[in-house]
């Protein structure tokens, strides 16, 4: 009996031994298939993110190349401005030209000076209306105070009287402004 006894008992111990190993093996392979998919979600996750790259990378390729695009356009634009910006104004002056041709033309022919000269004034006043329109601005500064700004010294010349000293006593040639920004500088004599 204690025979059968041990025999079962080893038995028992052979089947918990094999229940056991089973159990292992079940819980060993729940791993391995837990870990598969992880495996494959990991390999999606890096397919996908290179996908995004890729994508990324196109659209700054594009970006770029569109922003290139824009620079050439823009720049030639500029280039277009700056030859035909003055197209306006040579257009406002042609009149002014054709009046002088005509007083060139009548000049050799007229015995009054009086008339050429108003004739020739009419003409100026038609070329400074035209110009100020467009924004220019004359710099005439008689006795005004020196600013180095508007005006360039020529010359200083003993002021006549104390209250004339540092102001512009003579213009030699007017200074022009277009849009509040210098073209050229009064030339002037100052009071010293």
């Amino acid at each position: 009996m204690s025979e059968n006894f041990q025999s079962e008992n080893d038995q028992e111990k052979e089947v918990l031994n094999g229940a056991e190993q089973d159990a292992a093996a079940a819980q060993e392979n729940q791993e391995n298939e837990a870990q598969e998919p992880q495996e494959e979600t990991i390999e999606e996750k890096l397919a996908k993110s290179e996908a995004e790259i890729a994508d990324l990378k196109d659209r700054l390729l594009r970006q770029m190349a569109e922003f290139d695009n824009y620079r050439k356009r823009t720049m030639k634009e500029k280039a277009e401005i700056i030859l035909n910006g003055s197209a306006g104004v040579v257009t406002d002056i042609l009149p002014v030209i054709d009046d002088l041709e005509r007083a060139i033309a009548n000049s050799s022919k007229s015995e009054d000076h009086n008339a050429l000269k108003e004739g020739v004034e009419l003409i100026y006043n038609k070329l400074m209306h035209i110009l100020e329109q467009k924004g220019l601005q004359k710099i005439s500064p008689k006795n005004e105070p020196f600013d180095t700004d508007f005006h360039e010294a020529i010359a200083m010349i003993p002021a006549p009287s104390e209250d004339l000293k540092g102001k512009v006593l003579d213009c030699a040639i007017d200074g022009y402004k277009l849009n509040d920004k210098v073209l050229r500088h009064a030339k002037v004599a100052v009071g010293e």
